[in-house]
């Protein structure tokens, strides 16, 4: 799938490809990797259901050690596996996302992104919802273990992505809805839920980190930021005339300094994000809109293709 703007149909064919996605593990990671992650998502959680005697085949990490003791006779603690944990996406279709040079728009990819992201966990057996917002409007879908609502949120993406058009283009710069969409995740999100957000973060602020701090208190993140080539390296030396649909503009990029001095900004800016968000321990994953989505996710996350690591 390529394009301007996200199809639904395409979006819904995507569920083939989000079944070799694997995006949990019932063991958490013992490290997260950067380039090639094996498995950063934590599985379901685990609700403590009794204590019984130890028997043969027990992990002697459950032993329970204060009733070991009293009764003079080993004792383990026994766990139910916590069903339909809910997962939500924070989906960013802000006009930010509205450009992209080779494949897709970013705008498209964070909404494949998403499509594949809600596929995976609706077939993992978990409740999904989310968050979608631009500039003004936001919706929510609050997590359901049904693809009804797997596809209000897709009908839902749709919408505001096919609402990205340049005379729908803010005049004044907006500020703070990545923010606002935070704070009403912490609304929102129960403890213990998946939070996947899609975003290419040119709105993140100071008090956009603050939310982020407090959802990751009782909420398990990880980071998706969408980028197109563009926006890290200028094109081949000449001059190029540019457009935003509005206003034209001439850009010269035949000196070398500059070239460089634009690369040099624009990893500055990714390495500044990448060091907020290591400070509350959120992984950041960059995904391309030149390249195919689903062949990067099944990169990072295929069962095919590498193992699972578990913790020793």
């Amino acid at each position: 799938m390529s394009g301007i703007y996200a199809e639904l149909t395409e979006l819904i064919q995507l569920r083939l490809k989000a079944r070799n996605l694997q995006l949990f593990q019932s063991i958490s990671a013992k490290s997260q990797l950067s380039g090639g992650i094996l498995s950063p998502f934590k599985g379901r959680g685990m609700n403590f259901e009794e204590v019984r005697a130890y028997q043969a085949g027990d992990d002697i990490r459950t032993i329970d050690w204060r009733v070991t003791a009293r009764r003079s006779k080993p004792h383990t603690k026994i766990f139910r596996e916590e069903r339909e944990r809910p997962v939500m996406i924070i989906l960013d279709q802000s006009h930010s996302l509205f450009f992209g040079s080779k494949l897709n728009f970013k705008s498209v990819t964070a909404c494949e992104t998403a499509a594949l992201l809600a596929w995976g966990t609706l077939l993992h057996g978990d409740r999904i919802g989310g968050i979608i917002f631009n500039e003004i409007d936001h919706y929510n879908i609050r997590p359901k273990s049904a693809k009804t609502a797997l596809m209000h949120f897709l009908k839902k993406a749709e919408k505001l992505n096919k609402q990205l058009q340049i005379k729908s283009m803010p005049t004044q710069q907006n500020q703070g809805y990545l923010a606002n969409s935070l704070r009403h995740a912490r609304r929102v999100a129960h403890p213990g839920t998946q939070l996947f957000i899609i975003s290419d973060f040119r709105d993140m602020d100071s008090e956009a980190l603050r939310q982020l701090a407090k959802l990751k208190r009782h909420c398990e993140i990880m980071a998706f930021q969408i980028t197109d080539p563009l926006e890290q390296e200028l094109p081949e030396p000449s001059c190029y005339v540019i457009t935003n649909g509005i206003h034209r503009y001439t850009l010269d990029t035949r000196q070398r300094a500059h070239r460089q001095a634009f690369r040099e900004q624009q990893f500055a800016q990714y390495q500044l994000l990448e060091k907020q968000l290591i400070q509350y321990r959120i992984p950041l994953i960059r995904l391309s809109s030149e390249e195919d989505t689903a062949e990067q996710l099944l990169l990072l996350f295929s069962s095919k293709s590498r193992p699972l690591l578990k913790r020793d």
